[in-house]
């Protein structure tokens, strides 16, 4: 029996040699000490079952943030990856906010290795999470009355007869695939392909041959020809997610089949026609990108014939209890339990969270409640548990009308826990900035190092990692 692979990125060699060296036995373990190896592997084609990762990773690993990004990267990359993360001490916080951006699990360490086999074992089991790609209707549908939801409908009611491209905008988790799905299905194409291409999801060198095709020998290991998207797309939709993110040199190739249909495959000189309809979709502010020189404005142009922008979760009211009553629903009939309910507290919580990963977030949580109370009730303490915690990061600049929101919304509150929210994101925020130079870090503070590090102990972070490249590290 092939047993499961697993990617294990942490950037201590002890924990790593000694994680890999346990799971050999019942996993295919590939290493990785940081991002940027953990994404060249993924682009090289590595596709892991699983992955166990660390979310202090260099070149800052004092702070999650290139833990969280990595989550985003593996699940562009491999959708029905399930992810473990590997917390410590006083990182609660940082678990809950991995857990809303798709990890399944949360593995303390020290960690035992047949708990860590178990926990494993219990992920590949799992149902998976919402990666946006489900074939069925029910997840596919757009559940919601709000005045933009009904906005959002009419709009793909009336651009979906069309065969112009148009451009999705929204958050990352807000519904963009399901929309692009919609102009599908509601148009005379409905019987033909939906072909869906991440663009951050493959390797800038093969954006080319997946979408365009190739001829034998046209590249190493081009044994054979083959077509691409949009040849395989027929008379059908392709969706072109995340396409701030296509290279510059195929933007140009992009504009000619919008303008004409013409491409070629790599490798030949023949011309190729296709007829089908493009959609895009982005959570970039591509008007951005283009005063940057990043992207072309005239693809831009070509592109938003029809803008469908999507609303965040957070901006829809009553319909994030419409999505809560849907999806439990689904999981309950997917899973085979009885559903979950909500006792009014936790449902008055459940209106007044933010939800930063949006609709996916939102379902995520609708899992993982169904997989642990599915058939009972739920009250604030269980729910709290799957919230991500606030960022630290406001929206909005009114400080005193967000401290008004936060003493009248009925939850408990402290001052000194707040303050300390606030230093911890200044502490977090300066060591990012200097890339983990402390003694800049405490530069830009206005502090002394000692102070620093006698903030950061104060804050359970006294065994943090520090940063080779700090001249001011080891001398008195």
């Amino acid at each position: 029996m092939k047993k499961p692979s697993l990617l294990l990125v942490d950037d201590d060699p002890l924990i790593s040699e000694s994680l890999a060296f346990a799971l050999a036995p019942s996993h295919e373990v590939t290493r990785a000490p940081d991002r940027a190896h953990a994404v060249a592997a993924l682009r090289s084609g590595l596709a892991p079952d699983l992955a166990l990762i660390d979310l202090g990773l260099p070149p800052v690993p004092h702070l999650p943030n290139e833990g969280f990004k990595l989550i985003g990267d593996l699940l562009a990359h491999v959708p029905n990856v399930r992810i473990l993360v590997l917390t410590g001490q006083n990182e609660e916080s940082n678990a809950r906010r991995a857990r809303a951006l798709g990890a399944v699990a949360l593995v303390p360490k020290p960690c035992d290795p047949a708990q860590l086999r178990k926990a494993l074992d219990r992920a590949l089991a799992s149902p998976g999470l919402d990666r946006g790609s489900e074939a069925d209707e029910a997840n596919r549908a757009i559940v919601g009355d709000s005045p933009a939801v009904r906005k959002l409908r009419s709009q793909i009611d009336l651009y979906a007869a069309s065969s112009f491209p148009a451009l999705i905008e929204g958050e990352s988790g807000s519904g963009k695939e399901r929309v692009a799905y919609s102009l599908h299905h509601l148009s005379a194409r409905a019987g033909d392909a939906f072909l869906a291409l991440n663009c951050a999801a493959i390797s800038p060198n093969l954006v080319e041959p997946t979408l365009f095709g190739y001829a034998k020998g046209a590249f190493t290991g081009a044994q054979g020809a083959k077509s691409g998207y949009f040849e395989d797309a027929g008379d059908g939709t392709l969706f072109l997610d995340e396409i701030g993110e296509l290279p510059p040199e195929l933007q140009a190739k992009l504009l000619r089949v919008l303008e004409n249909g013409e491409y070629q495959r790599v490798g030949e000189t023949q011309t190729r026609v296709s007829t089908a309809r493009i959609v895009a979709a982005t959570n970039r502010d591509l008007r951005s990108a283009i005063r940057e020189g990043r992207f072309r404005a005239d693809l831009y142009h070509r592109l938003s014939v029809f803008t469908v922008p999507v609303p965040p979760l957070r901006d829809l009211g009553d319909d994030k209890l419409k999505l809560l009553d849907h999806y439990r629903a689904v999981m309950a009939t997917k899973s085979g339990t009885q559903a979950i309910v909500l006792d009014d507290a936790a449902r008055e919580r459940w209106l007044g969270y933010d939800f930063p990963g949006n609709v996916r977030e939102l379902k995520n949580i609708v899992i993982r409640l169904t997989a642990k109370y599915g058939g009972y009730r739920v009250g604030l303490a269980e729910l709290e548990a799957e919230l991500a915690p606030a960022d630290g990061a406001p929206r909005g600049d009114d400080p005193v009308a967000r401290a008004r929101a936060e003493l009248t919304s009925g939850r408990p509150f402290s001052l000194d826990t707040a303050l300390k929210g606030v230093e911890q994101a200044y502490l977090d925020a300066a060591i990012e900035v200097a890339q983990g130079n402390m003694s800049q870090a405490a530069k830009l503070l206005g502090v002394s190092r000692s102070t620093l590090y006698g903030r950061l102990e104060a804050a359970g972070r006294g065994g943090a990692k520090l940063a080779p490249s700090d001249p001011g590290e080891g001398r008195g």
